[in-house]
């Protein structure tokens, strides 16, 4: 049964095609940069946000329309701040 299911991930890896390795320092990461990655750079960067910003007590609930609204916040505050760092943007915009 081990075998299989390490051949069943190899054979998921491989099918996945390459992937292109990419790192983003959020300390550094302005708004401009953000918003001129691809929607799925920024819906994992939000994504990431919420959690960073999540207390440790808090249940352990993925709210999708709250990240969606997110996104949409941390956009458009974006845009009016192309200069500011992506933490800082995340705090004023975001709850």
């Amino acid at each position: 049964m081990k075998i299989l299911s390490a051949a069943l991930i190899a054979v998921g890896l491989l099918a996945a095609g390459p992937v292109q390795a990419q790192k983003f320092d959020l300390s550094k990461l302005t708004c401009k940069e953000l918003t001129a990655s691809s929607r799925e750079n920024i819906n994992l960067i939000v994504m990431w946000l919420a959690g960073f910003n999540t207390d440790e007590d808090d249940p352990p609930v993925v709210d999708l329309d709250k990240v969606k609204a997110d996104v949409t916040k941390l956009g458009d505050y974006c845009a009016k701040h192309p200069t500011e760092a992506v933490m800082a943007a995340a705090e004023e915009a975001l709850d």
